[in-house]
């Protein structure tokens, strides 16, 4: 599904579900995979370098950051799930996150992210103050077990 173009795309336009829920977002960030390296070397081997192994694969925990809009739903709802005992359940770890990269127009989705089997682990309200101007924001840090780009 990625749309191959000369310059890049700007990264205000995108949409995010969560599950059959979609959700406006201020901010998503972390979408990143590593692959953990080990080095070894057999002791008879020829010369004194070491080899590279491949390890497993590690997600990066991805951070949704809105304005406070009075929807409980979107992100307490899953969490809820989370603290009554529910995270470590197939139910809770069954939620299925997309995060589409849309066009200029906000049309057309270019580029695809789907975290498989995401859980939240955090959430913080916003911090507020008196004499503040600025919007109120939420955060939700959720966890997955894969992330796939299209």
């Amino acid at each position: 599904m990625a749309v191959f173009r000369d310059t890049p795309y700007s990264q205000f336009n995108f949409q995010v579900k969560f599950g059959s829920t979609q959700a406006g977002f201020q901010e998503v960030a972390g979408l990143g995979t590593e692959v953990h390296v080990a080095e070894y070397r057999n002791g008879n081997k020829g010369d004194n370098s070491t080899v590279k192994v491949m390890g497993l694969p590690k997600y990066s925990d991805i951070t949704f950051k809105r304005g406070v809009c009075g929807d409980l739903t979107t992100l307490w709802t899953p969490f809820q799930a989370v603290l009554n005992g529910g995270g470590n359940t197939d139910t809770a770890r069954s939620l299925t996150v997309t995060i589409n990269l849309m066009d200029e127009t906000g049309n057309t989705v270019v580029q695809t992210w789907t975290l498989s089997n995401a859980r939240p682990m955090k959430l913080t309200g916003p911090q507020l103050t008196g004499k503040g101007t600025d919007v109120a924001i939420e955060e939700l840090v959720m966890c997955c077990e894969r992330i796939e780009q299209s």
